[in-house]
C-alpha cells in the first residue's frame, strides 16, 4: 500500500525546461514570441539588449493569462519598507546587504572623473538613476544610502498582474521586463507616471502564464535566459540554476553576430557544461534573422560572380551553407567532450536557421522555410519520448507491486516471499561487489585529473593573459578589470561577456576531464555510462542471486520474482 500510494499521479505533467540561452540583443524573445504564435506579447528590441531579467513562460488550463514578478529576495525588498514616519531614520538600519553590496559595486564603477562613456559605466548609471532619479549617479555611496529612491515600490515581494488577453498583460508587464535605457533614455528614466518602470534592476525573474497553447506541448516550459549572466549575485545565481534545469538549451545568436563573432561559441561551451553536468539532454545552435542577406554582397563573392539568383533562394543556399559549418564546429567541439555515440551526436538538426519577421510577415520566406514550425515538431517529438519513456517505468512499477498484491496468502515476510534467510548474507556480498566496482569506476578520473592539474599550474599565466589580452586596447578595459576584482573574479560585462578567472585557470583540468567524467555521470544513462554498465552488472547478479533464493515451492513465484527484480 505505501509503494503504491508514493506512486505520483501527474507523472505525465513533470515539465520540460527548455532554455533560450544567448547574448543580449541575440533575438530570443522574437523568438519566443513566434513559437508560442503570440507576436510582441514578451517585449522586443530591434536594435538592442532588451530583456532584463530571467523570463518563464508557462501554459495552464486556466483562460487567464498571468505574470509575476519576484523582486530581489527579502533582503534587496527591505530596502524600501520604510516606516510610515521615520523612514529616514529607519533607511540606514533597514538597507540589507543584497542591495547595499550591489550599490556599492555600482559606485565603484561610476568613474565621474573618466571621459569614457564604456558599457559597464553606462549600465551602473542606468540602474542607480533608475532607483534614486536623473543625476544619482554623481553622488557617492553614502549620501546614495541616505537618499529616498524615487520608484514606487509594491507591498508585496511578488508583484501579480491577471487579464483576460495577452495583449493587455503584454502591456502591463513590459515596463518590469523591459531595459528602461532602451525605452526612457541611456539615464533610464522611468517611462510609467507610477514608477514601475524603474523597478527592472530590482526584479530577479519574471513567469508567464498563458492559456494552453495548440502550437507546443503543454508540459513545455520556456526559459529565456539573457546574456551570459548578471552583475547581481542573486540573479548571477538564478542564471546558472535555469541553465542547469533546462532538458533542452537553445543556443540563440544572430545571422551577423556568428559570422567573425566568436561570442556564439562562448555560449556554446557554456551551454555544453550545461549539457554535463545538468539535466540537459539536448543542445541546437539556433541563428536568429535569418532573412538578413546583402543581395548585391552575395552574388559579388568569387563563386557566385555571374549568376543569376533572387534573394529568396540566395536565402535558402547562404543558410544552409551555415548550417553545415556550424554543424561541423559544434559537432567537433561535442566529440571532443562526450562518446561517440551520444544520441545529440546522431542528431540530423543541430543547427536551426530561423527568422521571426518572416513567419509573421511572409514577403520573401514561407513559414515552413523560417523553421519555427520545425522547433515546434521537435518540442513535440522530445515531449512524446520523455512521456513514454516515464511511462513505462510507472507501469514497471505498479504492474509488479500488482502481482505481488495478488499473490499475497499471509502477512509474515518469510512466508509470502518465500526467501530463504541465509540468502541475506548473498545480498550484501554483491552490495559490496558494487561498491568495488564504483570505485574502481572512478579511477579512470585520476590519471586525466592529475595531467590536467599539472597543466593548470603551468599555464595559468598564459590564461590569465588571454582576459587581459581580449579586453586590452579596447574602451573601458581598466573599469572592466574593477568590475572583474570587486565581484572576486566574476564579471558579466556588455562588451566583453562573462569574464570568469576561476574558470580560466581551472580550464586546462576541465579538458582533460571531460571525456572520463562524461563516461562516468551522463544524464542519458545510456549503455556507454560506466557507472550505468556497474549498476546494470549488479542488478543481473541480485537477479540471479533472488532465483537461487526465492523457494521453487512458493506460490505464484514469477509474482514475487517480478517484484523483488523491482526492489
Amino acid at each position: 500500500r505505501n509503494r503504491l500510494t508514493s506512486l505520483k499521479p501527474d507523472i505525465l505533467l513533470d515539465p520540460i525546461y527548455v532554455g533560450l540561452f544567448g547574448s543580449t540583443g541575440a533575438g530570443k524573445s522574437s523568438l519566443l514570441n513566434a513559437i508560442i504564435d503570440k507576436n510582441f506579447f514578451l517585449p522586443v528590441s530591434g536594435f538592442a539588449a532588451c530583456t532584463s531579467c530571467v523570463v518563464q513562460v508557462n501554459t495552464s488550463q486556466s483562460r487567464l493569462y498571468e505574470a509575476k514578478i519576484h523582486l530581489l529576495t527579502d533582503e534587496a525588498w527591505g530596502i524600501f519598507l520604510f516606516l510610515p514616519l521615520k523612514w529616514k531614520q529607519s533607511l540606514s538600519r533597514l538597507l540589507q546587504r543584497a542591495w547595499k553590496d550591489e550599490l556599492k559595486n555600482l559606485v565603484a564603477l561610476v568613474d565621474v572623473d573618466s571621459d569614457e562613456d564604456d558599457s559597464e559605466r553606462k549600465e551602473a548609471v542606468s540602474k542607480i538613476s533608475a532607483i534614486y532619479g536623473e543625476e544619482a549617479e554623481t553622488k557617492s555611496y553614502e549620501e546614495l544610502c541616505r537618499m529616498k529612491p524615487v520608484v514606487s515600490i509594491p507591498s508585496s515581494r511578488c508583484i501579480t498582474l491577471r487579464e483576460t488577453n495577452d495583449e493587455d498583460l503584454s502591456k502591463k508587464m513590459e515596463p518590469y521586463i523591459r531595459i528602461q535605457s532602451i525605452a526612457a533614455g541611456a539615464r533610464g528614466e522611468a517611462s510609467t507616471e507610477d514608477g514601475k518602470a524603474s523597478l527592472w534592476p530590482l526584479i530577479k525573474n519574471v513567469e508567464v502564464t498563458v492559456p494552453r497553447l495548440q502550437v507546443v506541448p503543454e508540459d513545455v516550459i520556456f526559459v529565456d535566459i539573457p546574456g551570459m549572466g548578471d552583475f547581481n549575485s542573486k540573479r548571477d545565481a538564478m542564471w546558472k540554476e535555469n541553465i542547469n534545469k533546462c532538458s533542452i538549451i537553445w543556443v540563440v545568436n544572430s545571422f551577423e553576430r556568428i559570422q567573425g563573432h566568436k561570442l556564439h561559441e562562448m555560449l556554446l561551451k557554456e551551454g555544453m557544461k550545461a549539457f554535463q553536468r545538468g539535466m540537459c539532454k539536448d543542445i541546437s545552435l539556433v541563428v536568429t534573422k535569418s532573412d538578413q542577406i546583402d543581395l548585391n554582397e552575395y552574388k559579388s563573392s568569387k563563386r557566385r560572380r555571374g549568376q543569376s539568383i533572387n534573394e529568396h533562394d540566395a536565402i535558402l543556399k547562404r543558410n544552409e551553407t551555415v548550417k553545415q559549418e556550424k554543424r561541423e564546429m559544434m559537432k567537433k567541439d561535442l566529440e571532443r567532450k562526450l562518446p561517440g555515440n551520444s544520441e545529440v551526436l546522431q542528431k540530423a538538426d543541430l543547427v536551426y536557421t530561423v527568422s521571426s519577421r518572416e513567419y509573421w510577415n511572409g514577403k520573401t520566406l514561407s513559414r515552413e522555410e523560417t523553421e519555427i514550425p520545425k522547433l515546434r515538431d521537435y518540442l513535440k517529438m522530445f515531449s512524446v519520448t520523455q512521456k513514454r519513456n516515464i511511462l513505462k517505468e510507472y507501469v514497471s512499477e505498479a504492474s509488479s507491486i500488482l502481482s505481488l498484491v495478488q499473490s499475497l496468502r499471509s502477512c509474515q515476510i518469510e512466508q509470502y516471499l518465500g526467501v530463504r534467510t541465509s540468502s541475506w548474507q548473498d545480498f550484501m556480498q554483491k552490495i559490496t561487489d558494487l561498491e568495488e566496482a564504483i570505485e574502481q569506476c572512478f579511477t579512470h578520473l585520476e590519471q586525466p585529473l592529475s595531467e590536467g592539474l599539472g597543466q593548470a599550474k603551468e599555464s595559468y599565466l598564459r590564461n590569465i593573459n588571454k582576459i587581459f589580452n581580449q579586453v586590452r586596447n579596447r574602451q573601458g578595459f581598466h573599469r572592466t578589470l574593477k568590475a572583474v576584482c570587486l565581484k572576486e573574479g566574476v564579471f558579466v560585462s556588455r562588451t566583453f561577456g562573462r569574464i570568469d578567472i576561476n574558470n580560466s585557470l581551472a580550464q586546462p583540468i576541465y579538458e582533460r576531464i571531460d571525456m572520463s567524467f562524461g563516461s562516468i555521470f551522463r544524464i542519458q544513462m545510456d549503455d556507454s555510462s560506466v557507472l550505468k554498465t556497474c549498476l546494470d552488472k549488479f542488478k543481473d547478479a541480485m537477479k540471479q542471486q533472488l532465483q537461487r533464493a526465492v523457494e521453487y515451492a512458493a506460490a505464484d513465484r514469477s509474482n514475487k520474482l517480478e517484484f523483488l527484480y523491482q526492489e
